[in-house]
């Protein structure tokens, strides 16, 4: 039987940087690979397709770096007033 395949969700959904990264917020999830007992997520810019990146799958479970979806400047700014 073959192992479970761990985050087989990611590919395809929208998440929202906390702080700009690669000079941009809102990403998307393009491909997946596992290496050993890790995870890793390319992430792909939405307004920019040039800029990529391999982000360990778990940092996106840490709220204070992504949220899922892509939120709206005003929003962001409201959560980090509080």
């Amino acid at each position: 039987m073959a192992k479970k395949q761990k985050y087989p969700h990611l590919i395809g959904s929208s998440w929202t940087a906390r702080q700009t990264t690669w000079g941009w917020r809102h990403f998307q999830v393009v491909n997946r690979k596992q290496e050993g007992k890790w995870v890793f997520v390319e992430m792909v810019a939405s307004c920019d397709p040039q800029v990529r990146f391999w982000l360990n799958a778990q940092q996106l479970q840490e709220r204070e770096l992504w949220s899922p979806g892509w939120l709206p400047l005003e929003v962001i700014k409201a959560q980090e007033n509080q």
